[in-house]
């Protein structure tokens, strides 16, 4: 039998919702795509600002939760953000004249796919998936 190389389990991360939390997420996501030998983490920083401000903007109670792992079958990193909100985001159109609402539009052109898992104990998780 062939011998199988996990990755390292990683802790979550539990924030506080507060202007600090994407610079934490940023670390966070940094940190974790080097002990899982990624060379490049710009799409998963923009990816994990992206969800966490919009949690923490738009929820602003509770904690925040990050968790990155790679997928086993496929090459891609899966970045989770949890909160306790059941209010699902909407990816706002584009408009040229609009000072803001562009950050899922952007993210969803960025990565493989994302998506919205509603929970049935509290809250919902935001996902996406960055190629490696």
């Amino acid at each position: 039998m062939p011998e199988c190389t996990l990755a390292p389990e990683a802790a979550p991360l539990v924030l506080e919702p507060s202007d600090e939390a994407p610079g934490k997420a940023r670390r966070y996501l940094t940190d974790r795509f080097r002990d899982l030998g990624h060379a490049d983490d710009f799409v998963g920083r923009l990816v994990v600002t992206e969800l966490v401000t919009n949690s923490y903007r738009h929820v602003g109670t509770g904690h925040i939760i990050v968790r990155i792992f790679p997928e086993v079958r496929e090459a891609l990193t899966v970045i989770e953000v949890w909160d306790q909100s059941s209010a699902l985001p909407v990816v706002q159109p584009e408009d040229d004249y609009a000072e803001g609402g562009r950050g899922l539009l952007m993210m969803a052109r960025l990565v493989h796919d994302w998506g919205i898992r509603p929970l049935n104990e509290e809250g919902k998780i935001v996902w996406a998936r960055c190629v490696r």
